[in-house]
């Protein structure tokens, strides 16, 4: 199978991402056959730590995908960096903005283009002391909504024992911790299907695709997974 080609800022990344995930732990890709070889499919994943895209990426780059991310908009603010931003075809999130559905319509293109587009709809690293994924944001819905194209769910898991931002900051790339990303099989949505995308709508959707989420979490963690999201006010939510 041939691979998809990512354009010359793709390529300049691989010989970074490919040592950077080395080093930073022991890599187990699984579930790669559920991202289809062309066409558009939406990555969903839970986030605990700031290594997470790295290790998506080289999960999506070793089914010979190219990766593209929707990601926060001060990234490409960043010196040399929001160059390498824009010219691989990332997407940037205004959030709370008036540029905020841009970033949505920018998406819906990408994969109606045929982009693998990847999106953490819980917007920033877990704030779960577990680890388990947060009540996500409804911008997941949208696009899964306005996009026919597959839902794939995909969790990380591994990375936060490597790099915990926000417990103590520490990078502990030694002893190798295996750093496990697998994907299951697409979300069915299409008992939603040209309904109105209505507030509660949205709501339900992006509970149902972060529940498939956090389910396939709980398989790679060996155990149960709690039945309510997780708010950062510290309190869990029972899904709508």
């Amino acid at each position: 199978m041939a691979r998809e080609k990512g354009g010359f800022w793709i390529g300049l990344c691989v010989p970074i991402f490919y040592p950077l995930g080395w080093l930073t732990g022991r890599q187990r890709y699984e579930g790669r056959e559920h991202l289809p070889a062309k066409g558009g499919a939406l990555v969903v994943g839970n986030h605990i730590s700031y290594l997470d895209p790295v290790h998506t990426a080289l999960w999506v780059h070793t089914a010979r995908r190219a990766p593209r991310f929707l990601a926060k908009s001060s990234l490409w603010k960043v010196p040399v960096l929001g160059r390498i931003m824009r010219g691989s075809g990332q997407i940037p999130v205004y959030r709370d903005t008036a540029d905020a559905q841009q970033s949505l319509s920018a998406g819906v293109q990408a994969l109606a283009d045929g982009k693998s587009l990847i999106i953490y709809p819980e917007g920033t690293i877990t704030r779960d002391p577990d680890g388990w994924p947060m009540r996500a944001r409804t911008g997941v819905a949208r696009m899964a909504l306005a996009s026919d194209v597959p839902i794939i769910p995909v969790v990380h898991w591994g990375t936060r024992e490597v790099y915990d931002h926000y417990n103590g900051k520490k990078f502990r790339p030694l002893p190798r911790n295996q750093i496990t990303v697998r994907a299951g099989e697409p979300v069915d949505l299409s008992a939603y299907r040209g309904r109105p995308m209505d507030a509660a709508v949205l709501r339900e959707v992006t509970d149902l695709i972060m529940g498939r989420v956090r389910d396939l979490l709980a398989d790679v963690r060996g155990e149960p997974a709690p039945t309510e999201f997780y708010r950062r006010g510290g309190a869990r939510e029972a899904e709508a």
